[in-house]
C-alpha cells in the first residue's frame, strides 16, 4: 500500500469545554480526516458501550476499505480493556500514520479518563483542549474571533448585546454572528444593526427599557415598555432586565465604596466601567428603593391581584428618577447624598 502523507495525528482527542465548540471541534477533525482519506469508511463509535474487540476491528481493514475514520464518543466512559486497545492503537500507528486508521475521540473533560489521555498524549495521540467559555469576555472574544474569521468586523457595543442574549446558547451565538455577516455589508456590524436581529428577543427590549430609564429618558422608556407588552413580552422578562442594570450599579457602587472587590462582584470588567459611568445622581437609598419598585412589580405579576403594568411603570419612573422620593405628583425631592 502506498504511503499517505498525512497533516493530522493518527488519534485526535477534543477534550472538555464548551459543549457546542467541543462538538464542533470533533465535527472539523471528522471532515479534515474525509478530506485525507476519502476512501475511508466513517465508524462511529460510543466508549460507554464499546470494548476493546469492537475498537480493533473499527481500525482494521475491511472489504471496502483499507482504512477506517473512527469517532468515538465519551471517553471519559471507556472500559480499562478499551483504554488500552487505544493505547496499541498509538503506539502502533505512531511510526506510520499515513497509512493507519483515523481515530477521533471526544471527552467531556472532567477528572474521569484523566490517565488515559496523559497515556494517549504521551504515546502521541493529539489532545485539542477546547475553552470553556464561562466568563463574559471569553464570549466576547469568541464573538470577534467570529467575525475575524470571515473578515469583518464588529462594534464592541454590539457584541457585548449578542453576547448579554445569546452568551448562554453558544451555537445560536455563532449562527447569529453568520447570519449577520451574510446578510449585512456593512463594517464593522452596528449595534443598530444587531439589536434589530434581536429585537424579539425580551432580553433585548428590556436591556433597552433599562438604558433608557438609567439614562434618565422616562417617555422613552415608559414607551419602549408599552410597546414590548403590546408585542406580547412577558412583564417578568423585563422585570429581569431592570433587575440586572440595578445589580450592576449596586455591584459597582460597592466597588467605588471598597465594600467589595472587583473579582467578589462578579461582572465583567466592561459592565462595572459601564455602571461606574451611570452612578452620577444615584444614592444607595435610591437604589434601595427602585429594588424595592421592582420586587413590587415582580409581586404584582406574579399574583391575581393589582396591576402589574402600572407597578412595572412605576418602577421604571423610580429609576429614570434615580430612586428619588416622589411627591405624588411626579415631582422628586433632591435631598439625598450623590454618588
Amino acid at each position: 500500500m502506498a504511503n499517505r502523507r498525512s497533516r493530522h495525528a493518527a488519534m485526535t482527542v477534543i477534550v472538555g469545554g464548551d459543549d457546542y465548540l467541543n462538538q464542533l471541534n470533533v465535527h472539523d477533525a471528522e471532515r479534515a480526516a474525509c478530506a485525507e482519506r476519502p476512501d475511508a469508511e466513517v465508524i462511529e463509535l460510543d466508549a460507554s458501550d464499546c470494548d476493546s474487540y469492537g475498537f480493533d476491528e473499527a481500525v482494521s481493514p475491511t472489504l471496502l476499505s483499507d482504512v477506517s475514520i473512527v469517532v468515538l464518543r465519551n471517553l471519559q466512559q471507556a472500559s480499562e480493556g478499551l483504554g488500552s486497545a487505544l493505547e496499541r492503537f498509538c503506539t502502533d500507528a505512531s511510526g506510520n500514520p499515513g497509512d493507519s486508521s483515523v481515530v477521533i475521540c471526544q471527552h467531556e473533560g472532567g477528572n474521569k479518563g484523566k490517565r488515559l489521555l496523559n497515556s494517549l498524549k504521551g504515546k502521541g495521540a493529539d489532545l485539542k483542549m477546547v475553552p470553556d467559555l464561562k466568563k463574559f469576555d471569553a464570549k466576547i472574544n469568541f464573538v470577534y474571533s467570529l467575525f475575524e474569521q470571515r473578515k469583518r468586523r464588529i462594534e464592541p457595543l454590539a457584541a457585548q448585546q449578542l453576547v448579554n442574549v445569546l452568551g448562554d446558547r453558544t451555537g445560536e451565538l455563532a449562527a447569529m454572528c453568520a447570519q449577520l455577516c451574510f446578510d449585512f455589508d456593512e463594517d464593522p456590524i452596528s449595534q443598530a444593526t444587531a439589536d434589530g436581529y434581536l429585537i424579539s428577543d425580551p432580553q433585548v427590549t428590556g436591556f433597552a427599557v433599562a438604558d433608557k430609564a438609567v439614562a434618565g429618558d422616562v417617555t422613552g422608556a415608559i414607551i419602549g415598555l408599552r410597546a414590548a407588552i403590546e408585542q406580547g413580552i412577558a412583564p417578568l422578562a423585563l422585570i429581569g432586565a431592570l433587575a440586572l442594570k440595578l445589580r450592576t450599579l449596586a455591584k459597582a457602587s460597592a466597588i467605588r465604596h471598597g465594600t467589595i472587590s472587583q473579582a467578589e462582584a462578579k461582572a465583567s470588567p466592561w459592565q462595572l466601567r459601564a455602571a461606574a459611568r451611570e452612578l452620577s445622581g444615584w444614592s444607595s437609598e435610591g437604589l434601595g428603593r427602585c429594588i424595592q419598585s421592582l420586587a413590587l412589580a415582580d409581586e404584582q405579576c406574579k399574583s391575581n391581584g393589582g396591576d402589574p403594568l402600572y407597578a412595572l411603570e412605576r418602577a421604571v419612573g423610580a429609576i429614570a428618577a434615580k430612586g428619588a422620593n416622589s411627591n405624588g405628583n411626579g415631582m422628586m425631592s433632591r435631598n439625598q447624598g450623590r454618588y
